[in-house]
């Protein structure tokens, strides 16, 4: 990705935009049809960058993949997973790596490596590794004291018993994924499980493919072995998480915006920003047709939020609290820490430097007050929720606000700003260079 620098300056949206497919489910998607023996066809899914490293990997694993506008076709490989004959580079996306860490366990033959850029060699993946490795796999990180990629698998998930904490949904995913074609099958103890949406995402898909498993609540599930995937047919829905900043950004100014696409039956955990608004006193109504309409303008008011199911919503809520009366709490905080960045660190001390009044109550309790903002540089910290976030933020905040790695907005909204500036954001992407000279 080219580096580039958002220009962003405050100003108000007016008018409708479609929200991209979900990420979660579209890579969840691309790894289900390799799996599958036979052609898969996926609609609506996101063409962002994180999903194109999905398709990147599971080619060189034996997957036929055609990428066409709107939609993708997958002739899948089932259990006949090829020995890559290259690294694994699973990019900046946290969810392929952990993914295809456990999918790495179904070669039958041969080992493959999983890396991917700096962030992601610094993911906590020994969890997931141990948990391999009790199922009966190679699994092991070339630094063993990192706890990290690079990441050797090979054959074979046999399947049995193991245990993960809870604080990472993404560790136990993969498990989910890969058990139904072990041999014996697999069964996971799960510590505390945060994030949850995301492994109701993850079974509602093992619904869909016709898998069975067994869970007690959230503790303890089982996938029995000697299952196998089939073809299918699938439309991505529209991604919560993408949806949250227009949504956000038209309750802290004096816009109206509605957003279309989405669905409040989806699993999708940031679908709460629909609640957490009107709870704060936003004008926002669910249209029929799956459009969320908000008026701008009302007096917002802090409130507390639990970000335990919810941890890339951390920078925007936090951006959202800098415009409400009162005290904003943010807690419950530990799955967010573990993303591309600490994410409530970075937000902490981006917003900071904007002006914002924030403070730590405890280590999982953060409290933002209602904030006069102002422009400032802000490091993007190649995080694409932190550049987004702030983004909106500037949109409130007196003069020019120069943000780095604007360009990593396209991991997982790969049109964010050409959709944040259809509503009229005043936004400007450019190089390092004309960064420097525009706001001298």
């Amino acid at each position: 990705m080219n580096p580039l620098h958002c220009i962003a300056r405050p100003g108000t949206l007016q008018g409708e935009a479609r929200i991209p497919g979900s990420k979660s489910n579209t890579t969840r998607a691309v790894v289900f049809a390799t799996l599958a023996p036979g052609r898969s066809v996926i609609h609506n899914p996101v063409t962002s960058v994180d999903c194109f490293s999905t398709v990147r990997v599971c080619r060189q694993l034996g997957a036929k993949a055609r990428i066409e506008e709107g939609t993708w076709t997958v002739d899948g490989v089932g259990t006949e997973l090829e020995p890559p004959s290259d690294v694994l580079d699973v990019g900046n996306s946290g969810t392929t790596l952990y993914i295809l860490t456990a999918t790495g366990t179904l070669l039958r033959r041969g080992h493959a490596v999983i890396s991917g850029d700096e962030q992601i060699r610094r993911r906590p993946s020994g969890p997931l590794v141990r948990a391999l490795t009790d199922l009966g796999a190679t699994a092991f990180c070339t630094r063993p004291d990192a706890g990290a990629a690079p990441i050797v698998v090979g054959p074979r998930l046999a399947g049995g018993r193991t245990q993960l904490p809870g604080v990472n949904s993404q560790w136990l995913t993969p498990l989910l994924m890969t058990g139904p074609l072990s041999e014996k099958g697999v069964t996971v103890d799960v510590d505390n499980l945060q994030e949850r949406p995301y492994i109701a995402l993850t079974l509602a898909w093992l619904d869909r493919l016709g898998i069975r498993y067994s869970r007690e609540g959230w503790r303890t599930f089982h996938v029995p072995g000697g299952q196998a995937y089939a073809p299918f047919e699938a439309t991505i829905p529209a991604d919560w998480e993408s949806a949250c900043f227009p949504l956000v950004a038209a309750a802290i100014t004096d816009s109206e915006v509605t957003v279309r696409g989405l669905d409040l039956n989806d699993p999708q955990g940031d679908k709460a920003i629909v609640e957490i608004l009107q709870r704060m006193g936003a004008d926002i109504a669910v249209q029929g047709d799956g459009g969320i309409r908000v008026r701008g303008g009302r007096t917002l008011h802090g409130t507390e939020i639990d970000c335990g199911d919810i941890p890339d919503a951390p920078p925007i809520l936090a951006v959202l609290g800098s415009q409400a009366e009162g005290r904003t709490v943010l807690y419950n905080l530990g799955a967010a820490r573990l993303k591309e960045t600490d994410r409530p660190r970075s937000i902490y001390e981006e917003l900071s430097r904007m002006g914002a009044r924030m403070h730590w109550e405890t280590e999982d309790r953060l409290v933002i007050e209602r904030s006069d903002l102002h422009g400032t540089e802000i490091d993007g910290r190649h995080d694409h929720r932190i550049v987004m976030a702030t983004a909106v933020a500037a949109l409130v905040a007196r003069g020019a606000t120069k943000i780095s790695d604007a360009q990593y907005a396209a991991i997982s909204f790969p049109n964010f700003f050409e959709v944040m500036q259809s509503l009229g954001a005043p936004f400007e992407l450019v190089s390092d260079a004309t960064a420097e000279r525009e706001t001298a």
